[in-house]
């Protein structure tokens, strides 16, 4: 849907993804290969949006960089200081509500019957969440993971996803494992509970 107001899936996508770190720094290879767009049409959008005052270049080196001459490359991140950052952040945020909502509509059309379906980490802004996803019920593994590089591509991030069966999540459960514990004491979203956790 924004595509058509933003004029651009490629300009849409690096949106996301500036908008989702605002205080991360990007340079256009980088971006490239997250979005899985040629890096020419990520220029010509990065020129826009540093027109219109969206973005900005910055000159520090991107914390996750430890690649040798990565100060020698520009960098980019949002300019959070643009008279639209707000309008256009809650924008963003609506639209990608309306993602994950379809996102759940596919796992559950396309994975299998579910038991449960946790969204944590990146979908909930929780940077210590041990997963995004944790998927609980009788899975087709095959759909699970093209469905999730799909959607990886569509939301701008890698989905750090953990699917077990039932019985497992059971057992892990009642021996109080560390990954479920913490995952249920970090914030989380139950997108299906069929298990009345």
């Amino acid at each position: 849907m924004l595509e058509h107001l933003f004029g651009s899936k490629t300009r849409l996508k690096l949106l996301r993804i500036f908008f989702r770190d605002p205080e991360q720094a990007f340079f256009v290879r980088q971006l490239s290969r997250m979005i899985d767009v040629q890096i020419n049409a990520v220029r010509r959008e990065i020129e826009l949006l540093l027109e219109l005052g969206i973005i900005k270049e910055t000159n520090h080196k991107a914390p996750d960089s430890h690649e040798s001459g990565a100060t020698l490359r520009k960098y980019f991140q949002a300019h959070t200081e643009c008279v639209v950052y707000q309008e256009l952040l809650a924008l963003l945020l609506k639209e990608q509500v309306m993602g994950e909502e379809q996102f759940i509509k596919d796992i559950e059309g396309r994975v299998g019957p579910l038991r449960l379906l946790l969204l944590s980490g990146r979908f909930t802004q929780d940077s210590k969440a041990p997963t995004d996803l944790l998927l609980v019920g009788d899975l087709k593994q095959r759909s699970l993971v093209k469905l999730i590089q799909e959607y990886e591509l569509e939301f701008g991030f890698e989905i750090r996803y953990t699917a077990m069966t039932e019985q497992e999540f059971i057992e892990r459960r009642y021996v109080m494992d560390k990954f479920i514990f913490s995952l249920f004491e970090s914030r989380h979203i139950k997108a299906v509970n069929k298990m009345d956790l």
